[in-house]
């Protein structure tokens, strides 16, 4: 089977198995289109001369991506996060630094003096930070950041890259091996330490040795910090931070306060989480799962609202 009729294929099934699911907006393609490049590119780069990363898109783009189903919703969950966040943004949403621990996640503290050493809390966010601004190339495009990327997933896509390569190069045994060594000089400097996943299980640890991640939590969504949200919600339940991301943008309002659970005390405080969602247009929302009754019962009350009680 050819490779364009198999992937209209897949494109039927997928369109029968939920005909009326909204489908990927432009901006929506074009931003997961984008994020696959770069993470394409970057990962070429790695491999230094050996590899036409440019002549490698354009094959890959025109033909069909190896490793496309694992890449897909990796792509996707970055593209949907910066939708969000710059939906935010535009809102005029403002991300301040979090409070001190001492302040029990209250009003900010005062500026500390310049040889004053940072608190863990302080210390915990300023690594996230750093951790979320590697997402971003330099001119501010989504990327997803090499260190982020689960070492096996990692390790396919480098040998996808060189395979393409040894192809080109008419399978040139010399070839075979400086691109055999480029891989493994690639995966020795992985270092997921530097990832935001990393960052984030070290600000949730900071945070709850003080005991303040909840309230801080609340803080993070009453400022729109959806980063510090997602790290710590990620870190409460031992999720990626990218699974987290894809989890929150398309859970119905019902499944939110289970998936924060962990996390927040008060639900309350979910109220511009939910605003802020709701917002976010051609977002692919979750059903409730099969056997959550109670939140499917919920998720079903709240688009119904008011009309059962006016009978």
């Amino acid at each position: 089977m050819n490779l364009a009729l198999s992937a209209c294929l897949h494109e039927t099934a997928e369109y029968l198995a939920a005909p009326g699911a909204t489908r990927l907006s432009e901006e929506q393609r074009a931003l997961a289109l984008g994020v696959a490049r770069r993470l394409v590119g970057d990962a070429a780069d790695l491999l230094g001369d050996a590899v036409d990363s440019a002549a490698l898109w354009h094959d890959w783009s025109a033909h069909g991506l190896p490793g496309a189903p694992q890449l897909a919703g990796l792509c996707f969950a970055r593209a949907e996060e910066h939708r969000w966040r710059e939906l935010s943004d535009r809102h005029g949403s403002v991300v301040a630094a979090p409070a001190s621990s001492d302040t029990g996640g209250g009003a900010l503290a005062a500026p500390a003096p310049a040889d004053d050493p940072l608190s863990e809390v302080d210390r915990g966010y300023l690594a996230l930070r750093i951790a979320d601004r590697r997402r971003f190339d330099a001119i501010g495009h989504p990327v997803v950041a090499i260190d982020d990327l689960d070492p096996d997933l990692f390790r396919s896509l480098l040998l996808d890259v060189a395979a393409w390569a040894l192809v080109r190069s008419g399978k040139d045994p010399a070839q075979a091996a400086r691109l055999g060594e480029a891989v493994r000089g690639a995966l020795a400097a992985h270092d997921p330490a530097r990832g935001i996943d990393r960052a984030a299980m070290g600000y949730h640890a900071a945070l709850a040795a003080v005991g303040v991640q909840s309230d801080s939590a609340a803080t993070a969504i009453a400022r729109h910090d959806w980063p510090a949200l997602i790290a710590l919600a990620a870190a409460a339940q031992n999720y990626r931070y990218a699974d987290m991301a894809l989890a929150l943008i398309t859970a119905e309002p019902a499944q939110l306060a289970p998936l924060l659970a962990p996390l927040l005390r008060d639900h309350t405080a979910l109220a511009p989480l939910e605003g802020s969602l709701a917002m976010l247009a051609n977002r692919a929302v979750a059903s409730a799962a099969p056997d959550d009754y109670a939140a499917a019962l919920q998720a079903r009350a709240a688009t119904l609202g008011d009309e059962g009680g006016a009978r």
